[in-house]
């Protein structure tokens, strides 16, 4: 007798030869055009990025494993996924910190903490960027490499620019290391063929996202506008890559397509109508949300099943009503603080602007506005002044100091740039009716205590004080002797060439529109 047929074993019969290991690998694998792409294309440092982003991600999870005596885990190969995920999705020009906590966030909080891998309810790569994006979003979104900053693909068009599609397939515009279109198309086209993902919810996630840009974006389906909105800020990735993942999307097909619509509708959304252009990843993790109630109605009902539980009454998602109430109430409360606070928040902010204006135009004892200024400052509809020269930098207001006699004392131009250290940086500069600088005061600054925050100090802004120039330049080394050479505060480089890029941008508008 046939011996197999004595071989007995309990349901399931699983004969597929898939296995965790495989299907990490092939992932692995699918990557690897868009992280050749991106080392060719930036170099050493992105190639240090994905190797402290992998190598950490690896030892957080294999320290985890011998504290909490488990097996090890990383035989499996998620955490070099994940942390291969991660170091694509990062701009080339971050910090090798970035990576390092990015994926220990990522393994150890996300992953982890909630029982390891199939029992996170998040993507651990998409979490750990929206982390990396909250807590340091002027490093995230710095994508200035080897001195030369340059708007990316999405912001250009944010601002209503005309930017080349062919680059941004090519992944030759500015952006993420794992930026290649082409690129990524090839590895999801891999995953596809070899069974790691199926078509649900890429199809769904750009179907939906293209047409929603197409009705909303502004453009209508213009080709071009909507093929660049497409392969760029993270939408091929996190089709193919990073809803894809199977722990934390839907396990039916109409459920996956009902979660790729989703987390299309939600990219668009925040896309058109957010602040932030590349906002893929808050769309993933909210909709990583929803998977338990997707699958809750899109899983098939076994024959005989009458929607009853064991106690004979209907079954209730209550945890997703529950939470649901949690979310609207939190909301609320958040938006009547919000509302009751609002006219106390700008009418401090107003008595912090008079105050700073007043400081970088002492001779004036009023302040007002002029039409043409006005209208200048409106034209640039909130775009940065000029990237390639002054980086993140945008012209606030303009305003006119007025004299007892009404004649013109000077000119307070609020500018804010983007490139600080720590967030935002707003700044007064005051310039007398012929162009010179009269001081700079700040309205916020929110740099490292003692280094960026220096900035603000009478030693840092008194260099700028009584001096005529078209442009200041920034020592780093210190000990300068030319006028308009800023001596940088010690170790803040980075704050300080945003304070005088933000000078730089106040007196070109002077140029260009007063003078």
């Amino acid at each position: 007798m046939n011996e197999k047929l004595l071989n007995m074993s309990s349901s399931p019969h699983i004969r597929q030869k898939l296995t965790t290991g495989s299907v990490m690998t092939d992932v692995v694998l699918a990557l690897l055009p868009a992280a050749a792409v991106g080392i060719l294309r930036y170099g050493l440092h992105a190639f240090l990025i994905l190797l402290v982003s992998v190598a950490s991600a690896v030892l957080t999870e294999l320290i985890f494993d011998k504290i909490a005596k488990k097996g090890l885990t990383i035989k499996d190969g998620s955490a070099v996924v994940t942390g291969l995920l991660l170091s694509l999705s990062l701009s080339p020009a971050v910090p090798l910190y970035i990576p390092l906590l990015g994926s220990i966030f990522a393994i150890l909080i996300v992953k982890c903490f909630f029982g390891g891998l199939g029992k996170n309810f998040m993507n651990p790569a998409v979490t750990a960027r929206c982390f990396l994006l909250i807590s340091f979003g002027s490093v995230m979104t710095n994508f200035n490499v080897d001195g030369f900053s340059s708007a990316t693909p999405l912001a250009a068009l944010k601002a209503g620019e005309v930017i080349n599609v062919s680059q941004l397939y090519l992944g030759q515009t500015p952006g993420v290391i794992g930026g290649s279109a082409i690129a990524l198309l090839i590895g999801g086209l891999y995953l596809w063929i070899t069974g790691g993902i199926t078509f649900e919810i890429p199809v769904s996630f750009i179907a939906v996202f293209t047409l929603f840009m197409g009705f909303f974006g502004g453009q209508g389906f213009d080709p071009a506008f909507l093929i660049a909105h497409v392969c760029g800020g993270g939408i091929l990735m996190g089709a193919f890559f990073m809803s894809t993942d199977p722990v934390t999307s839907p396990v039916t097909s109409r459920g996956q397509l009902l979660y790729g619509a989703i987390t299309g509708i939600l990219a668009g959304l925040f896309r058109v109508y957010g602040t932030a252009a590349d906002s893929v990843s808050y769309a993933i993790i909210i909709s990583n949300m929803f998977v338990p109630f997707i699958d809750k109605i899109s899983v098939p009902k076994p024959m005989g099943y009458r929607g009853k539980s064991a106690s004979g009454k209907k079954e209730f998602p209550k945890a997703a009503l529950n939470l649901t109430i949690i979310t609207l109430c939190s909301g609320l409360a958040l938006s009547s603080v919000y509302l009751m606070t609002k006219d106390r928040i700008d009418e401090q902010k107003m008595a912090a602007n008079a105050a700073s204006y007043q400081e970088v135009c002492p001779n004036a004892v009023s302040f007002g506005y002029e039409d043409s200024l006005s209208a200048a400052v409106t034209a640039l509809e909130g775009a940065a002044y000029d990237t390639a020269k002054f980086g993140k930098t945008f012209i606030n207001e303009v305003a006119i100091g007025k004299a007892s006699d009404d004649s013109v004392a000077g000119y307070v131009i609020s500018v804010t740039s983007g490139d600080g250290y720590d967030g935002n940086i707003t700044l007064s500069v005051g310039l007398t009716a012929d162009g010179a600088v009269e001081g700079i005061s700040f309205t916020e600054l929110n740099e490292t205590a003692g280094m960026g925050m220096l900035c603000g100090e009478d030693e840092f802004k008194s260099q700028f004080a009584g001096v005529q120039t078209d442009a200041f330049i920034l020592n780093k080394s210190g000990g300068s002797t030319a006028d308009n050479e800023i001596d940088s505060v010690s170790g803040a480089s980075t704050s300080s060439r945003a304070v005088v890029n933000a000078v730089n941008t106040a007196l070109a508008f002077y140029a260009a529109n007063i003078q």
